[in-house]
C-alpha cells in the first residue's frame, strides 16, 4: 500500500513537472537535443512511487505510458524530418536499461521494494504469474490488460516507424535475420504477458510475420537486373 502524505505528494508533482519540462523541451526553441532525456527522466518519478509503496505492476503501467508519450511526441518530429528514429531508439533502450540496472540495486537497499517481484538473475521483476501461468492475487485483472495493451503499443511506436523508414529500401533477405533477431527480445516479452505459455509458439509467429512484412515493404536492389535481361 503506497503512504502519501503532503510531502511526498508535493516531491511527486516537481518530479513530474521536471519530466514535462524535458517533454516539451523543444517548444523552448534551443536547439538543443535535450528533450531526448525524457525517456530517463520519466524513471525518477516512476521509482519514487515504487520507493513510497506504490504498485508495482502500475509503476511500470505508468512507465510505460510516460514512453508512449515521448513516443509520440518524436515521431511527430520524425514525420517533419526534424528527429531521427536512430536517436529516439537509442534514448528508450537507454532508459530501459537504466531501469533493469536500478530494478537489482533498489530492492536489495530496500526489502520491502521486493514486494510482488521475483527476483530473475540479479532484477527484481513483477511476478504476475503463477506456477500455472495464471495471474498471482495480488494482481489486478484491470490493470493486467491495461499493461498488456500500452506494452503493446510502446514496441508497436518503436517497430512501425524502424518499418516504415526501411520502405522500399534495397535490403538482401540475410539482413532479415539481423533485423528479426533485433526483435527477438520484444517480441517475447509481448509473448510472455499476453500467453506466458505459449511466449516460444507466439515469438515465432510474431517473427514469421516480420518476415513477410520485410519482403513486402523492402526490396533485393536486383529488380532493375531482371528488367534488363
Amino acid at each position: 500500500m503506497a503512504l502519501f502524505d503532503i510531502n511526498s505528494i508535493i516531491v511527486l508533482i516537481t518530479l513530474l513537472v521536471i519530466f514535462a519540462v524535458f517533454l516539451v523541451f523543444d517548444l523552448f526553441k534551443r536547439n538543443e537535443k535535450y528533450g531526448y532525456l525524457a525517456y530517463i527522466v520519466a524513471l525518477i518519478p516512476i521509482n519514487y512511487l515504487w520507493f513510497l509503496g506504490f504498485d508495482v505492476l502500475g509503476i511500470y503501467l505508468i512507465l510505460f505510458i510516460l514512453w508512449c508519450i515521448c513516443l509520440l511526441r518524436d515521431l511527430w518530429g520524425v514525420k517533419n524530418e526534424k528527429k531521427e528514429i536512430n536517436q529516439i531508439v537509442l534514448y528508450l533502450v537507454l532508459a530501459l536499461i537504466i531501469q533493469v540496472i536500478l530494478t537489482a540495486i533498489l530492492p536489495t537497499t530496500n526489502v520491502a521494494l521486493q514486494t510482488n517481484t521475483d527476483l530473475f538473475w540479479f532484477f527484481y521483476l513483477p511476478d504476475i504469474y503463477d506456477n500455472n501461468f495464471g495471474p498471482e492475487s495480488w494482481v489486478n485483472l484491470n490493470m493486467l490488460a491495461a499493461f498488456r495493451i500500452v506494452a503493446t503499443l510502446l514496441i508497436a511506436l518503436v517497430i512501425i516507424p524502424l518499418l516504415i523508414d526501411i520502405n522500399g529500401e534495397e535490403v538482401p533477405v540475410p539482413v532479415f535475420i539481423i533485423i528479426i533477431a533485433l526483435f527477438i527480445i520484444p517480441f517475447l516479452y509481448l509473448g510472455w504477458i499476453w500467453l506466458p505459455q505459449g511466449m516460444g509458439v507466439l515469438t515465432f509467429l510474431f517473427s514469421v510475420i516480420l518476415f513477410i512484412v520485410l519482403l513486402l515493404i523492402t526490396r533485393s536492389g536486383k529488380e532493375v537486373q531482371m528488367k534488363k535481361k
